[in-house]
């Protein structure tokens, strides 16, 4: 049953196979499917230059994909991607230098803080409710404050 499977051409597969993973990957970014359709690709040019058997090929492609993929991690570790904005996601680090009011008075070095429409925990030197406090940093969800002085 498989000799017909020998007899066709099978490249033709392994190359559409390649691009609809490629396809997938603009589609639903992960940067993992990118790797498995180079790995196609592959499997599909050696297949059209020299005569394979589909459970070579099948092997083949198994192992290319395991490779591509390292090769891929490998190649990202080792070119890790620019942003012209680190902080886009920490918002704690975003908000470092501004001044903000203190809505619940800080006593101990606890309190709480409005910046913009939002009230975060704060930490820091006590401060007086509607007192100014700069913000030095963030510990996850709680505002590390110093007062500001006039």
């Amino acid at each position: 049953m498989a000799e017909w499977l020998d007899s066709i051409s099978t490249h033709w597969f392994w190359l559409s196979l390649g691009l609809i993973l490629g396809a997938a990957e603009m589609v639903a970014p992960g940067f993992f499917l990118m790797w498995l359709g180079l790995a196609a690709i592959i499997v599909g040019i050696l297949d059209y230059f020299l005569p394979i058997t589909v459970a070579y090929q099948v092997a083949m492609f198994a192992i290319l994909s395991v490779l591509t993929v390292f090769a891929g991690k490998k190649f990202l570790a080792d070119n890790p991607i620019e942003t012209d904005d680190p902080k886009l996601n920490d918002r704690g680090a975003r908000l470092t230098g501004e001044i903000v009011t203190v809505v619940e008075a800080i006593t101990d070095g606890q309190g709480r803080v409005k910046v913009g429409d939002t009230v975060w925990a704060a930490r820091g030197t006590d401060a007086a409710t509607g007192a100014r406090v700069r913000v030095t940093g963030a510990d996850g969800a709680v505002l590390l404050v110093e007062s500001v002085t006039p």
